[in-house]
């Protein structure tokens, strides 16, 4: 099963920008369709964006014009650009591994404050 690393959270000002990743450990990384979903507190997880093995991308509508999801299949590592970042866009950011079945990552908190 394939194993998920995530980094690049943090704690950033309103405006601001992250870029999080997310390394995989399959050797079928690019057959993959990965992706990223946020929960904040009290609220249902939800989806932020998802790309393909062929690199087709999907986001949610709150977040589009502002993050972008690209994958590096050499690297086996898919990334969320955020940018333009709001208060509201706090939450844990959980990686996923799509395939024959789904495997998450361990999550990383992403905090917009000033």
């Amino acid at each position: 099963q394939v194993q998920l690393v995530e980094s690049g959270g943090g704690l950033v000002q309103p405006g601001g920008s992250l870029r999080l990743s997310c390394a995989a450990s399959s050797t079928f990384f690019s057959q993959y369709t990965m992706g990223w979903f946020r929960q904040a507190p009290g609220e249902p997880c939800d989806l932020v964006a998802t790309i393909t093995g062929g690199g087709s991308t999907n986001y949610a509508d709150s977040v589009k014009g502002r993050f972008t999801i690209s994958r590096d299949n050499a690297k086996k590592t898919v990334y969320l650009q955020m940018n333009s970042l709001k208060p509201e866009d706090t939450a844990v950011y959980y990686c996923y591994a799509a395939r024959f079945s789904t495997t998450w990552g361990q999550g990383t908190q992403v905090t917009v404050s000033s």
